[in-house]
């Protein structure tokens, strides 16, 4: 009985938006546009820095949990005209180029998952706020990580830099390309507290893994 309470706690909490921390992940759109199945990217040529994918309410026990939960549901006038034009830099649709759909799909899926902390609005403005606070582009490049045919680097050659610039531990996301046989180099996630505020290291649960060799063009 102890053990079914737990249990139904447990599912209770994931499903009502219950959650430890935010992932604010960030993708590389060549990779996005490299490693695809349904259809070829609207833009034959993606843009050649780090933009964002979203802002995602996470739990220890599950990274992928909560979403699609039970809040209101995107509003387009709640993005003022100033934000949306920042936006379009920072947060594009990459692959089909429907900015705002795109932006409706990650605040219903995560944004209403923490809406008891961000409302919409406030959602996308610290997005945006935290994709200014460090520019991994500019990051990497520095440490002379740049998109290169064949050059390819370890985790923690790609880690360490990212790691110098913000005093904290990201994640790293890759997609395998079995055209090529290739590992690239696909998002980079910072994690921030509760409020979404406080950056903090990532718990590393899943990502690329360490021993192999990575490709970023």
């Amino acid at each position: 009985v102890v053990g079914f309470a737990f249990f139904l706690c447990f599912i209770m909490s994931i499903g009502d938006g219950s959650y430890d921390y935010f992932q604010f992940v960030q993708q590389w759109p060549p990779t996005n546009c490299r490693v695809r199945i349904k259809r070829p990217c609207s833009n034959p040529r993606p843009l050649q820095y780090f933009t964002i994918h979203g802002l995602w309410p996470s739990n220890y026990s599950n990274p992928t949990k909560p979403s699609n939960c039970a809040g209101s549901q995107f509003n387009f006038t709640k993005v003022f005209p100033y934000l949306r034009s920042k936006l379009k830099i920072s947060w594009p649709d990459v692959e089909s180029g429907n900015d705002t759909k795109f932006w409706e799909g990650e605040w219903n899926k995560h944004g209403t998952c923490s809406e008891r902390i961000l409302n919409q609005m406030q959602y996308f403005q610290r997005s945006q706020a935290m994709w200014k606070s460090h520019n991994i582009t500019e990051i990497l490049k520095n440490a002379s990580i740049v998109p290169h045919p064949t050059q390819t680097w370890t985790y923690a050659d790609i880690v360490a830099p990212i790691k110098t610039a913000t005093k904290r531990t990201p994640l790293l996301r890759c997609k395998w390309d079995k055209k090529n046989q290739l590992l690239h180099l696909h998002e980079v996630v910072f994690c921030y507290g509760y409020n979404a505020l406080k950056h903090i290291d990532c718990n590393r649960t899943a990502g690329c893994q360490n021993q192999q060799a990575i490709s970023f063009q």
